[in-house]
């Protein structure tokens, strides 16, 4: 008999893995499995330059609210799991800053709940970025 999902909501420094976060939520029960991977581009449409890189903050109670909205979309969606997590430190062009992942028996489940995951975490996790141009300057974004 497989082993039964162990979904999980965290915010972290280690380097994110999305086999990880699909193994987490996958299951024989499940036609369905959902992924959203959030990486660091070269640009952002308000920087003057080319983006090299970014520092993510986070207020010490980010973890438990990823918790708690992981929770939330849950209890929205009862018929799916859900593995996410959220970097944070010094992150480089290409590096994975979010990852989602969202199982259920069938694909309308597992889309909706992770559309409704991504952006609670965006919207409500308090993580900052200081974002880092190819001209040495820098801003804060999400403050």
């Amino acid at each position: 008999m497989a082993a039964a999902p162990l979904d999980f909501a965290r915010v972290t420094e280690s380097l994110l893995d999305v086999g990880e976060h699909v193994s987490a939520v996958s299951g024989p029960e499940h036609g369905a499995v959902v992924t959203f991977i959030g990486q660091v581009r070269d640009h952002d449409p308000d920087a003057v330059g080319r983006v090299t890189g970014l520092d993510y903050s986070a207020h010490p109670d980010a973890g438990r609210i990823i918790g708690e909205i992981a929770d939330r979309v849950r209890a929205e969606h009862p018929l799916v799991v859900l593995a996410v997590s959220h970097r944070i430190g010094h992150l480089e062009v290409g590096d994975l800053a979010l990852v989602a992942a969202v199982a259920s028996a069938h694909r309308g489940d597992a889309f909706a709940a992770c559309e409704s995951l991504v952006e609670s975490v965006k919207a409500e996790v308090p993580i900052w970025k200081k974002q880092y141009e190819l001209d040495g300057t820098h801003s804060w974004v999400g403050l």
